[in-house]
């Protein structure tokens, strides 16, 4: 009986393989005798799903004695239909089906074969991550870990969407141009415009003393000035006041400007209104916020406010933390 039971398995895994290699012709390995992990023989006594699982793992890994694995004859008609690929498409790890390349910034795998994370799409190749260089980056290697590798677009200068937007590199125009067939460039170049207050000042509240700092992030082309002002008074901060100062620099991204506002040792005479005003030759826009200078008590008041109002909004509000 037991024998009987024996047979009936080893039919049924040779069924399932036979079947599955005619659906998916180029990602199954043939089982045989002279691979290593593999089940010894059709008349092993039991069936070993362990050393079964070691064999179908490394038939997924792609290598076997240095020879692709996991990979039958190609057959493209029965390839699965990729769509919505923005970023184009690519062969997959067998170099016989098509599937959806990686993005901007996504993980990839170097080379011309996909491994793991997928190849690179449509004027994109594989290279360590810029952005880490940026924010200082020998960590990863001194700890012995390997460097992430991301897919970068091969050219970085900026497009001008007709839809007035700039795209700061071609890859990014044809990402969004997948979901807008009918947009079309205008030239190279970022698109002139009007300064666009990427990130507005804040309204701040705190106590005599203390130091305050509004930010305030301009994208335009050509390049915005940006000035500050106090409302009721007729003057470009800082002007002669030793308290205040006013620092600016291009970025974080290109034809970007960031300034800063900052007021040392904050009075109650410095609250008021403050805005911050972006203009070159195409026009100007600002964005404003308020200051708040309270002392100790007034403070302390304000806070305690806050705080009963937070409540408030908390225990009336459909919230409750036991969701989530």
């Amino acid at each position: 009986m037991r024998a009987l039971v024996e047979l009936l398995l080893l039919a049924l895994c040779a069924s399932v393989n036979v079947q599955t290699s005619a659906a998916w012709p180029n990602k199954l390995p043939a089982l045989s005798s002279d691979l290593p992990g593999q089940l010894s023989s059709p008349s092993d006594p039991l069936l070993d799903y362990d050393r079964l699982d070691e064999v179908l793992g490394a038939g997924r890994s792609g290598l076997w004695n240095g020879t692709e694995a996991g990979c039958g004859p190609c057959e493209p008609e029965l390839c699965p239909e990729s769509r919505g690929c923005r970023a184009g498409q690519v062969l997959d790890s067998c170099g016989c089906c098509r599937e959806c390349g990686n993005l901007e910034s996504q993980a990839c795998d170097p080379g011309h074969r996909a491994v793991y994370y997928g190849l690179c799409g449509t004027g994109l190749r594989c290279q360590a991550d810029p952005r880490r260089a940026k924010r200082g980056g020998g960590e990863l290697e001194e700890e012995g870990e390997e460097e992430e590798q991301v897919c970068v677009c091969e050219e970085q200068d900026p497009v001008c969407g007709s839809d007035g937007r700039t795209y700061m590199n071609p890859c990014q125009f044809r990402e969004a141009s997948f979901s807008k067939p009918q947009l079309k460039t205008t030239g190279r170049g970022p698109c002139k415009t009007v300064p666009v207050i990427k990130v507005p000042p804040q309204n701040q509240v705190n106590g005599t003393g203390s130091s305050m700092i509004f930010l305030c992030e301009v994208f335009a082309f050509p390049m915005a000035l940006v000035e500050w002002r106090k409302e009721g008074q007729d003057v470009v901060l800082p002007g002669d006041d030793p308290h205040i100062s006013v620092q600016s620099r291009g970025g974080p991204l290109k034809y970007e400007l960031s300034s800063w506002l900052q007021i040392e040792g904050a009075e109650h005479s410095d609250s008021g209104t403050y805005s911050c005003i972006a203009h070159n030759n195409l026009g100007s826009v600002f964005a404003s916020a308020v200051l708040g200078v309270l002392g100790a008590e007034e403070l302390s008041s304000y806070l305690a406010q806050s705080v009963s109002e937070m409540e408030q909004l908390l225990g009336t509000s459909d919230y409750d933390p036991d969701d989530y």
